[in-house]
């Protein structure tokens, strides 16, 4: 049982890393590959100097995306993340715009913002995990590290 918690305790973190990372990935080179699609979507929800919010957009994704995939610089793309998506999620997930069907699939893409931001404070908070670019820089000798927590003894 111990091995089992230490195992999850080693790919869990990475696996959810894996998982989130996927969104900003595809959506950050989906800008790229549409651009002008994606910059007339930007104008008709009122954003000013379209081309350099698309530039930063995409590259803020694309970058914090491969940042937390691979868990280099992990906590510090994961809030840039956050910070990134209250903005987008305010504004082009306004849900409180839309009726009907619109308002459905606006407040569900609204929550899953707030989701994704909720994986990304708990990265913030503890770390991308033993698997990951950070682990491996730090240089602190395995030894040295806190152990994994033991599987809990049952009653």
């Amino acid at each position: 049982m111990a091995t089992m918690t230490k195992q999850r305790t080693l790919v869990a973190p990475l696996v959810a890393r894996i998982l989130m990372s996927a969104i900003f990935l595809s959506t950050g080179i989906a800008k790229f590959a549409d651009w002008s699609g994606t910059a007339a979507y930007m104008q008709s929800n009122g954003l000013p100097a379209v081309p350099v919010l698309l530039t930063a957009a995409a590259m803020i994704e694309i970058v914090g995306g491969l940042c937390l995939l691979l868990g280099l610089q992990a906590r510090t793309a994961a809030m840039v993340l956050v910070l990134y998506l209250i903005p987008v999620t305010v504004v082009f997930h306004g849900f409180w715009s839309y009726t009907g069907m619109d308002r459905m699939i606006q407040t569900v893409n609204f929550m899953k913002n707030l989701a994704i931001m909720g994986g990304l404070c708990h990265v913030f908070a503890f770390g991308p995990g033993r698997i990951s670019l950070d682990d491996r820089v730090r240089g602190e000798p395995r030894e040295a590290r806190p152990p994994l927590p033991a599987e809990p003894q049952e009653a």
